[in-house]
């Protein structure tokens, strides 16, 4: 486990310890509603408290059995400090992994497809290139995660990038493993175009957005307004002659959803319509935040699209997000999906952030 976590469960053990102390005095137990109320705050810490306090014995019998197998000693000693040192991992590592439960419980939204929307911002040509990388670079991450992905919608630039793009990405956690991504990304190198060797920053608006039924949002089939286009791009004759591209448009919110993906009109139809749901939803739920004036912000970021959530600087190689002040270097193979290291270290401060709440 993380320092900064490890710290944050002592505290919680502490107060689970003061809890469990007031309980047991005399002026306590005599009022009972102040008995009520600390025997519930008691009862909401102990699966915790039990689950960390394992992981403590455990760890601590692992790290004995590391210093006596290290010590030496004969070849019945050392086959049993290799077994009890396997035997303490392993009740280490189910107990860290049943914290870690109890801190961050399944999300319902992992059961569903998720939704990732790209958009260049701030620097013309290199914001469309930095934005066709991003995009590969969550195809690539879906890939090695086992997860399928698909291009929903795309509007390509003129030198290879995209203007904007949506894809869908399907499998089991996904939206936990990407729900940190939504927020403005930052990139630091010198363009192929640039000549003088200046290095210039562009920026690309990701949004991450688990898919919602129609039973949540409740849609007006007098607020749509669609239209079908014929599609662009790849597909051949069919695609080039029929008009199956389907836009939709949410009057009220001003919501536009566009879909060429598929070969059929109705097909693209129902795939914007998922997509008009995810956005509503996600809508919904950020005019019922700002409401909310006096919540505290997360630790790891709202995920609010104006907020720059992370730098990729090519010229040092590193990326950084600043929500939680993590450094990874090796950016070539982030860009190729390698962004596992950066997902959990987001989750962790989410976990820590948790119990501090």
């Amino acid at each position: 486990m993380d320092d900064s976590l490890i710290a944050r469960l002592d505290e919680v053990a502490a107060e689970h310890a003061h809890l469990l102390d007031e309980l047991g005095q005399p002026e306590v137990i005599s009022d009972r509603e102040r008995y009520v109320e600390l025997a519930k705050k008691a009862a909401e810490l102990e699966d915790l408290v039990r689950a960390y306090e394992a992981w403590k014995a455990a760890s601590t019998e692992a790290n004995e059995a590391r210093e006596l197998s290290s010590e030496g000693g004969s070849a019945e000693e050392q086959e049993y400090y290799a077994s009890t040192l396997t035997d303490a991992e392993g009740r280490a590592s189910e107990a860290e992994q049943r914290v870690r439960e109890l801190l961050a419980p399944p999300d319902p939204r992992d059961q569903r497809a998720v939704i990732v929307e790209v958009r260049s911002g701030a620097g013309g040509d290199e914001a469309s290139l930095f934005a066709a990388e991003l995009l590969r670079m969550y195809q690539r991450y879906a890939e090695r995660q086992g997860w399928r992905s698909g291009v929903l919608d795309a509007s390509e630039s003129g030198v290879g990038g995209v203007k904007e793009a949506t894809i869908e990405i399907d499998g089991r956690g996904a939206f936990s493993k990407l729900k940190h991504e939504s927020g403005v990304h930052r990139v630091q190198r010198v363009p192929a175009t640039e000549s003088s060797g200046r290095i210039h920053t562009s920026t690309v608006t990701v949004a991450v957005l688990p898919e919602a039924d129609e039973v949540e949002v409740g849609i007006n089939p007098e607020d749509l307004r669609i239209d079908t286009f014929r599609s662009q791009g790849a597909g051949g004759q069919h695609v080039n002659t029929t008009d199956s591209a389907v836009r939709i448009t949410h009057i009220p919110t001003g919501q536009v959803v566009t879909c060429q993906s598929e070969r059929s009109q109705r097909q693209n139809k129902d795939r914007a319509m998922r997509i008009l749901l995810a956005k509503l939803k996600a809508f919904a739920e950020e005019e019922a935040r700002s409401q909310l004036a006096a919540e505290r912000r997360s630790q790891v970021g709202t995920g609010d699209r104006s907020e720059k959530i992370r730098t990729y600087n090519f010229p040092q190689n590193r990326v950084t997000d600043h929500r939680i002040g993590h450094t990874q270097h090796g950016i070539q193979q982030i860009m190729d999906g390698d962004i596992g290291e950066m997902v959990d270290a987001l989750a962790q401060a989410e976990e820590v952030e948790n119990v501090a709440s």
